[in-house]
């Protein structure tokens, strides 16, 4: 039903029409929706959604947003799955008594060809108190993370990675993570790429436990680090390894990573049962 919903949400985004210049916009705390409207109207656009709305969702792009990045905006990936989760059966729209009515483009990432991170700004609003709801989202998509668990000699050690995390302003242990490329990736191998990239550990597909599968179907099986602002949603995987004390040595304070794209990781070892102790990172 998801997939058969997204479909329907590209087909929506493929037909977009332009707007007309409203004609009640007059005065000049209005003046940029009008100049939106009338001077680029390619990047002015409605679309009609498939749920109980039925009023059309107006998408503009905010100023220095350029035609191309707004178009590859509303067809991305990260942008088609944001509206079908309003729809779902536990989303915003789904009871009717929310209402979208505009979506401002004001940023976008390119990991590549693709787009990494999306922000923009939902208008959404309660029909009965007519409130407006917090809308600012930063989209950056599904990701996955790992907790390797190495069993030697009576003591069991979780495997962190340190890295510099800018947004933060600060040097991080954290869970060995990355990011899938789309809602499509392959989970449990991006997982093991992952880890071997961030740690130099091979592990095999089969030797991946999904933690987050045990959470609720209701959850989706995943966990929200800051649904607040973000709409990033991790799988969290477990693997157990038994290894020789020399292994441990090894790992300890290795520096790994694809240096070439700026990862600058070094391995940490800790005892299993000062993990929770040892790292801020809330997975």
């Amino acid at each position: 039903m998801a997939v058969n919903a997204i479909r329907t949400i590209s087909s929506a985004l493929k037909n977009l029409k332009p707007l007309q210049p409203p004609n009640f916009i007059s005065n000049k705390k209005n003046s940029f929706f009008c100049k939106m409207s009338t001077e680029s109207p390619s990047l002015t656009h409605s679309i009609t959604l498939p749920s109980k709305q039925s009023q059309p969702v107006q998408i503009l792009a905010a100023p220095g947003v350029s035609s191309s990045d707004f178009w590859s905006a509303i067809d991305s990936s990260l942008f088609k799955q944001w509206l079908h989760n309003l729809q779902t059966e536990k989303g915003i729209l789904a009871n009717g008594t929310m209402t979208l009515s505009q979506v401002l483009i004001q940023g976008v990432d390119m990991f590549g060809k693709r787009i990494g991170f999306l922000k923009f700004k939902a208008e959404i609003f309660d029909k009965d108190t007519g409130n407006k709801v917090p809308g600012i989202v930063f989209a950056r998509g599904p990701a996955v993370a790992v907790l390797i668990l190495l069993e030697s000699e009576g003591e069991t050690y979780a495997v962190l990675t340190e890295q510099a995390r800018v947004p933060v302003g600060r040097i991080i242990l954290e869970l060995p993570a990355g990011m899938l490329e789309d809602d499509k990736g392959d989970i449990v191998g991006t997982a093991v790429r992952e880890v071997e990239e961030e740690t130099g550990i091979k592990l095999n597909v089969e030797d991946m436990v999904d933690l987050t599968a045990f959470l609720d179907s209701s959850t989706g099986c995943t966990v929200f680090p800051s649904p607040g602002g973000c709409d990033e949603e991790i799988s969290i995987f477990m693997c157990r390894r038994r290894v020789d004390k020399e292994i441990i040595t090894h790992l300890q304070g290795k520096e790994t990573g694809l240096r070439e794209h700026g990862e600058l990781i070094k391995v940490h070892v800790v005892p299993y049962k000062n993990l929770w102790r040892a790292t801020a990172d809330c997975k």
